[in-house]
């Protein structure tokens, strides 16, 4: 029965992460970037520097600074570490390749949704703001399309709820911590005819008390942890994968060569050259929107709510999130995973990989190095869950036109699906996921597409009105 359902899933998985869909984000991302004469490389250090700059008469909840930690609580979660080691072993070491290209143009992607979110939100009188896609597809392209937006809500809150929030997160944190305290399987307990791990459930307990504990808080609170948790969290983990590359030096360029070749020759693991290459793409590119959400209409959501009154500012500062969660902590997870050879063991899965590459590279006991990769993907993994209970709650609320009894009825159902996550095979977690993350993005991508030409606009009389201000 279950190896059934795992089955249609994947089969709906490989239809929406078939080539028009990747074709759409990589177009969009080459379109922007073109349109805007390559944001992401002319203006990124201004990004970094407006990142921390705050505009005390702008408008908003929190500061631009919170905002995109919201935003990158959201996005810096198990796709940077179990999410690069899935795309490695199904599509070999060029899927890192791809993530990174798209996670380039993805920039230019992210940087648009930010400055539209801005423009189009809406703010009531209680200082209440609530912006994203469904906002700047209703109110940038008319009323005539609120079905459009309307649909994205509605699977922006099923990405929350089944997809990135909830399992994924929840599954990987579980099989960590598993994998740390009973790699054996030597205690366990039978739920639902299955047998799991004592470490897994009470892992599953805890996590579903602390994540119910916080979400009541809301944006706020969500931002002031993020603003804490996240530099340290990344930094951290940056850390850890810069050691394995110093300590293995000498394999790095081999690594680099095994990237760049895998991503146009295909893997030997994979088949023939062609079809080979195809999933490389298309597991990088799935991977890595899954892991930067450039394109996929969630990270606009949580930039609506910056405390700015100038678009263009929080675009730039919205991009340098597509490249510290992508270009920076992927490309060092996927490095380590190649250096160690780990995605080469057909035994191991998701997480399991990246933590045996942390094991294998790190000059520490493999206890220490175990528990390091643990103690990161449980930072990584419960911020995410935040993040995205905040995104399916604003989605909830757009389309039930606020009404809070609804919204709190989503809330404990995250809740529930929190509790249900470590139960749920890690092939079917990953499906679930990419196909919520798929019906998303469509909406947003066709608004992008739409709207480019007032992204274009915005930015062109921005830069005009400061030039050589900053």
């Amino acid at each position: 029965m279950f190896a059934q359902i795992n089955e249609l899933i994947k089969v709906i998985d490989d239809a929406v992460w078939g080539l028009p869909l990747i074709c759409l984000i990589m177009v969009t991302g080459i379109l922007l970037t073109v349109r805007l004469g390559g944001v992401q490389v002319r203006h990124l250090g201004k990004a970094f520097k407006f990142m921390f700059q705050d505009e005390e008469d702008g408008h908003g909840e929190v500061t631009s600074f919170g905002a995109l930690c919201t935003a990158l609580s959201a996005t810096i979660g198990t796709g940077n570490i179990a999410g690069v080691a899935t795309a490695i072993a199904a599509g070999g070491p060029g899927a890192l390749f791809w993530m990174v290209v798209a996670a380039f143009f993805g920039m230019a992607t992210k940087y648009s949704e930010g400055l539209l979110a801005i423009k189009y939100r809406t703010i009531d009188q209680d200082g209440h703001v609530l912006g994203g896609p469904f906002y700047y597809i209703e109110n940038g392209m008319g009323k005539k399309w609120k079905w459009l937006a309307k649909i994205f809500a509605f699977f922006g809150a099923g990405v929350g709820l089944f997809g990135i929030g909830t399992f994924t997160q929840v599954n990987s944190i579980a099989s960590a911590v598993k994998n740390f305290f009973d790699p054996d399987m030597a205690h366990t307990v039978t739920v639902l005819g299955n047998d799991y791990s004592i470490a897994t459930v009470i892992a599953g307990i805890l996590l579903t008390v602390f994540v119910g504990l916080v979400v009541i808080g809301g944006i706020k609170r969500i931002s002031k942890v993020s603003e804490v948790v996240v530099p340290f969290m990344a930094v951290l983990y940056v850390v850890l994968c810069l050691i394995i590359v110093f300590t293995n030096i000498k394999a790095v360029p081999g690594a680099f060569a095994e990237i760049i070749s895998s991503a146009f020759n295909g893997s030997a693991l994979a088949g023939g050259v062609m079809g080979s290459m195809i999933v490389a793409m298309q597991k990088g590119v799935a991977r890595g929107i899954f892991s930067n959400e450039s394109g996929l209409g969630s990270a606009p959501i949580a930039a609506a709510a910056a405390r700015t009154k100038d678009p263009v500012r929080q675009g730039l500062v919205s991009m340098t999130g597509t490249f510290i969660d992508t270009i920076v902590i992927c490309t060092m997870t996927g490095l380590s995973i190649v250096i160690a050879g780990s995605w080469l063991d057909p035994k191991l899965e998701g997480v399991a990989i990246t933590m045996d590459a942390f094991q294998k590279g790190l000059p520490f006991p493999g206890f220490i190095a175990t528990f390091s990769l643990m103690l990161c993907l449980v930072f990584f993994a419960f911020t995410t869950i935040l993040g995205w209970d905040y995104y399916g709650e604003r989605c909830v609320e757009y389309l039930f036109n606020r009404n809070k009894a609804v919204v709190k009825g989503y809330r404990w159902l995250y809740i529930l699906a929190v509790f249900i996550g470590p139960y749920m095979t890690v092939a079917a977690v990953w499906n679930i996921a990419d196909i919520f993350n798929a019906l998303m993005a469509f909406p947003n991508l066709i608004a992008l597409l739409a709207l480019s030409g007032v992204v274009v606009k915005e930015t062109k009389e921005f830069h005009a009105k400061h030039k050589g201000s900053y």
